[in-house]
């Protein structure tokens, strides 16, 4: 059920897609409507909203602003739509998250486990998706909460906590680099390396960290999923790099390989965050499982 103005929730659609026929498709309307209502929203307000293009509509500054005003609208009348067919008042008890794979691995179950263990009423969904993909399910409000990687300041989306995570080799027990607390790129790079694809954070910065040194890396694996990496270094295959999420206070034995810390200021360039949506003000227990993700991410909170 859709509680914004038509104007509103036409415009929202002409953003999303960039183009006037394909938002009437997907509103099935005719395309004509849609037009209409641009053009009344656009008198109303006084200035335009979009840059006509042969081939699309791009968003001017106005539309920009008025479209995360709409976002908000829309996730707010979404929750208050689920409230009201609920009967359960402002105690919206469900939490969508989304986060990146690393993410998804460890702290954030293990962070929704510990919050159902106050609140068991409370029901998760939790999407693993590429970092990028999170902060725009969370910025169109998609998503309540996004936990995920950055390298530059976010302004589409409201930073709940930035913490710089350091990055780890993992190594199965009786490796070289075992029992160590600290390795460098060129000790790593002596081994062969089981690497995600280039586009993402860390492998991004690992080929910033090796070129600054003029070393030479020995990918033996390159894979976007954490599973086969771990199983790659279990069985000795090579050694991967993953963020240092707690897991460094694993039991070597029982996990099946152990990590080192890697020592390189190229590292600090990546920050793990919690995100939310600029302006929302998020139903009860969103809010309080925010609260939670930040204090297990702060130096000073757990880890683990």
């Amino acid at each position: 059920m859709q509680l914004m103005p038509v104007s509103l929730a036409y415009f929202l659609e002409v953003a999303r897609t960039g183009a006037v026929t394909e938002a009437a498709q997907n509103l099935r309307v005719a395309p004509s409507a849609v037009s209409r209502q641009i053009a009344k929203l656009e008198s109303g307000i006084g200035v335009a909203l979009f840059v006509r293009h042969p081939r699309g509509m791009t968003l001017t500054d106005a539309g920009s602003r008025l479209l995360a005003h709409a976002r908000r609208s829309e996730a707010e009348s979404s929750a208050l739509v689920t409230e009201l067919r609920t009967g359960s008042g402002a105690e919206v008890r469900n939490v969508t998250v989304a986060c990146s794979e690393g993410f998804a691995r460890r702290l954030v179950p293990h962070a929704m486990a510990v919050f159902r263990q106050g609140h068991p009423d409370v029901t998760f969904r939790l999407d693993r998706v590429p970092h990028q993909e999170a902060t725009r399910r969370v910025a169109e409000g998609v998503a309540d909460i996004a936990v995920t990687y950055a390298m530059a300041p976010r302004h589409d989306v409201r930073v709940e906590c930035s913490v710089v995570v350091p990055m780890a080799a993992v190594v199965p027990p009786g490796h070289p680099l075992a029992g160590r607390e600290r390795a460098g790129l060129a000790e790593l790079c002596e081994y062969p390396l089981a690497l995600p694809p280039a586009g993402t954070t860390h492998r991004d910065l690992f080929d910033i960290g090796v070129h600054m040194e003029g070393l030479t890396a020995r990918p033996a694996l390159v894979c976007d999923a954490l599973a086969p990496k771990y199983e790659f270094v279990r069985s000795r295959g090579g050694i991967a790099l993953v963020g240092d999420l707690g897991d460094l206070r694993s039991d070597p034995v029982a996990e099946g390989f152990a990590y080192v810390r890697l020592d390189h200021p190229v590292f600090r360039h990546r920050e793990a965050q919690v995100q939310t949506m600029l302006g929302r003000r998020l139903p009860w227990a969103a809010t309080q499982f925010t609260t939670l993700l930040v204090s297990l991410l702060h130096p000073s909170g757990p880890q683990d």
